[in-house]
């Protein structure tokens, strides 16, 4: 393994020394391929050695300015030292007890943490997972037990993981589905976002195809996220809680990316003033550890002992890891989510008047996007994916959602000259790629 002395703090632009990808990372590359899984998607060869705030540095010496975060994980930057400290304090304590049968205080620390925030009127109650796509499946479970009734409602577009359930309640790609089947029974999609499709689900489909006294749950993304960070209408959601309401249906809002402070708000459903009967998160909720969690309006969650659980869901040094994120989300980051995410929706409001292949920006806090657009208006994915190898040979990580969308969710710990230089690399980008 390649020693790099971690003493010494990253540069905080990028600072490229090689060619991209450099001869150690080239290494690693082949190596990866001989013996890792093809499913895995690399959008391109980044080999990263250690991060630090918002830059990470590759096996190379090459320093990159991450406005990714592991997609959206990394929520209080690589390595912050609170995170690490709660991390190797917890480690050298106690790495593993199973809280499916067994009791340690991180877990009920951060699970009264979470049910005091929730965005329910009397407290929550809180299982703990390993991902964002596990919570969902829990969720699934949930909903059906404590309702009694098996149908699901989920969007298209939407994304909420790639095991049997969440897949089946994912609309995002055809790839992430196709020889898969068959998936779960009794999911229904709808198009996202819209009053139209609202209409649709209540005067075509619930008369005719889709008994609402037979739905558990309709399952939303607050933004839609892998789908093309896609904010809905006004009144979207309200109107989504009403219709729960008058069928006795389950909201249940997956938080999974927009979750833990990236919108500003520690749940993205709040922007809304929207009360949900379920939360799903994970991805920035312990800073790169795994963890995920459905949070619940305690009446709901009354499913007996045995009927769910898990062995590493809830680790101890994961939920320490929380704990600190969420102290330091507090303490600062959201504030700085949302003066960061608005300077950044400004420089690339100009890009967009600058250059007609890049729509207006959408989103809400450090949760961005643009599309990439051709000469006739249209998406133009191509173009995206030129864009994305061009910053990276720059030294900017970005990443794509969406059919032709750049995706910007950085580290919450982003400055203001970080987002310039940011703009600045895409306006050379988009400046070459237009000639």
């Amino acid at each position: 393994m390649l020693s790099i002395p971690i003493d010494i703090s990253l540069p905080r632009s990028p600072h490229i020394v090689t060619s991209l990808p450099g001869p150690r990372a080239k290494a690693i590359v082949e190596r990866d391929r001989a013996v890792t899984s093809p499913s895995y998607t690399r959008d391109y060869p980044l080999v990263v050695a250690r991060g630090e705030e918002c830059m990470v540095e590759d096996v190379d010496g090459n320093v990159f300015l991450d406005m990714t975060a592991g997609i959206a994980v990394t929520a209080t930057g690589h390595a912050h030292p609170e995170v690490v400290q709660a991390i190797q304090e917890q480690a050298a304590m106690l790495l593993h007890m199973s809280g499916t049968d067994f009791y340690y205080e991180p877990m009920v620390e951060l699970a009264e943490k979470l049910a005091i925030r929730a965005p329910f009127p009397n407290g929550a109650r809180v299982f703990f997972s390993n991902s964002g796509a596990e919570s969902n499946e829990g969720a699934i479970k949930l909903a059906r037990y404590y309702t009694g009734r098996s149908l699901i409602v989920a969007f298209l577009g939407a994304f909420h993981g790639r095991t049997y359930g969440a897949m089946s309640l994912t609309g995002s790609k055809t790839v992430q589905r196709a020889n898969f089947g068959p998936l779960l029974p009794g999911v229904t999609h709808i198009p996202y976002g819209t009053h139209a499709s609202l209409d649709y689900l209540e005067k075509q489909l619930f008369p005719t195809m889709l008994p609402p006294k037979e739905v558990a749950a309709i399952v939303v993304e607050a933004i839609q996220g892998e789908g093309g960070y896609i904010v809905p209408e006004d009144g979207f959601l309200q109107r989504l809680r009403e219709i729960c309401d008058r069928h006795g249906i389950l909201m249940v809002v997956d938080e999974v990316q927009s979750g833990m402070g990236r919108t500003g708000r520690l749940f993205a459903i709040e922007h809304w003033g929207v009360m949900p009967d379920i939360i799903t998160t994970a991805k920035g909720i312990a800073s790169g550890l795994p963890l995920g969690a459905i949070l619940s309006r305690p009446e709901i969650m009354t499913w007996q002992p045995g009927s769910h659980a898990t062995t590493f869901g809830g680790n101890p040094v994961a939920c320490a890891a929380a704990i600190a994120t969420l102290r330091l989300l507090e303490s600062g980051l959201m504030a700085n989510a949302t003066q960061m995410g608005e300077l950044l929706q400004v420089g690339l409001g100009h890009l967009s008047e600058q250059f007609p292949q890049v729509s207006p920006p959408r989103g809400k806090g450090l949760m961005v996007a643009v599309d990439l657009l051709d000469n006739e208006g249209k998406f133009d994915p191509k173009l995206r994916d030129r864009i994305l190898q061009k910053a990276f040979l720059r030294g900017l990580l970005l990443l794509g959602c969406g059919k032709a969308a750049i995706r910007f969710c950085p580290p919450l710990v982003i400055d203001s000259d970080q987002i310039e230089i940011a703009l600045q690399i895409l306006f050379e980008v988009l400046a070459e790629v237009s000639c």
